[in-house]
């Protein structure tokens, strides 16, 4: 049977109607449906910074330097020619000769220079911190503060109980090699410490000096010049070609004579063993401390060992 003109009327609206509501969904995803926040940008992994590379050591490098100085690397090293920008690491021994200077530096942070007859080891270098020793001699630290970075570094002594530091300054450090030490301020606070951890604070224009199994004498301003006495021999002519010359000197001060290094006691004392020649003999000596000017002594002894002739009295 045929349909009726009614339902063929309905057909095309159903059809219709059912595409309308078909199409609903996709209309609405495709129109109204707010688009995803985009994805951040994709980073890289993090790398897990250890304690240990955090703390990594940096270099002490060997800068410049003057005149005869040698390096060893290690305490069972062999000692061999120093060479410019020579990069320098825990155990390594540092000596600089008569005559002769070195400067060492860590970054921008730390700049220590060495005077003749000088030697000192490495002991630690870090970011953070450089350690020193100083095994005899003279030797000048500037310590510079950086913003956010905060960098300390100690100059300890050999054979003493002595170990200065600062984070921002320069001082003077003089060991005689047997642990008696001078410290002197030229900016910035330095912290002296000596036996049991006593300490004192050392400021720009103080000294202080430590004697082994000692604590740090108090502070007190640094003099224009070194105190040096000496006790010559009396007399014009000298008969004896070996003569022993004494003297004294700041404690820590170091003395020469000629240019070399005459061994301190623990109160600047020290003796000149002299071998005169026939004639005159200049014999000069020279103190030097860690601030002030250098004191300095030039005698002439006449060394006369020809026989003395009398002659009778014709009266």
């Amino acid at each position: 049977m045929a349909a009726s003109p009614s339902h063929r009327r309905q057909a095309p609206f159903l059809i219709g109607l059912v595409l309308i509501l078909a199409a609903l969904p996709v209309g609405w995803f495709v129109f109204l449906r707010e688009p995803p926040a985009p994805l951040p940008p994709s980073e890289p992994p993090r790398r897990v910074v250890t304690d240990a590379e955090a703390k990594k050591a940096v270099e002490l490098v060997l800068s410049s330097f003057e005149g005869t100085v040698d390096v060893k690397h290690g305490e069972a090293g062999t000692w061999e020619p120093a060479s410019k920008d020579m990069a320098l690491r825990p155990t390594d021994v540092v000596r600089t000769g008569r005559g002769s200077w070195a400067v060492l530096l860590n970054g921008e942070s730390v700049e220590l220079r060495m005077e003749a007859e000088t030697e000192i080891s490495v002991e630690e270098i870090s970011n953070e911190l450089s350690k020193v020793m100083l095994s005899s001699g003279l030797a000048t630290a500037t310590v510079r503060g950086r913003p956010n970075v905060r960098h300390t570094f100690v100059l300890k002594a050999k054979n003493g109980d002595a170990e200065a530091s600062t984070s921002q300054g320069t001082f003077t450090m003089s060991n005689n090699g047997k642990g008696t030490v001078s410290v002197g301020t030229r900016e910035g606070d330095v912290k002296l410490t000596g036996k049991e951890g006593k300490y004192v604070i050392v400021r720009a224009g103080q000294r202080s000096i430590v004697r082994p199994g000692q604590a740090p004498t108090a502070p007190d301003p640094i003099p224009s010049s070194v105190f040096m006495k000496m006790e010559w021999p009396k007399g014009k002519k000298l008969r004896e070609a070996k003569l022993t010359v004494t003297g004294h000197a700041d404690p820590g001060a170091r003395v020469m004579m000629g240019g070399v290094i005459v061994p301190t006691d623990a109160d600047g004392g020290f003796t000149l063993n002299l071998d005169l020649q026939e004639g005159s003999n200049a014999v000069q000596v020279t103190a030097v401390g860690v601030g002030g000017a250098p004191k300095e002594e030039t005698r002439e002894l006449v060394l006369d060992t020809r026989p003395i002739i009398e002659t009778e009295n014709p009266w």
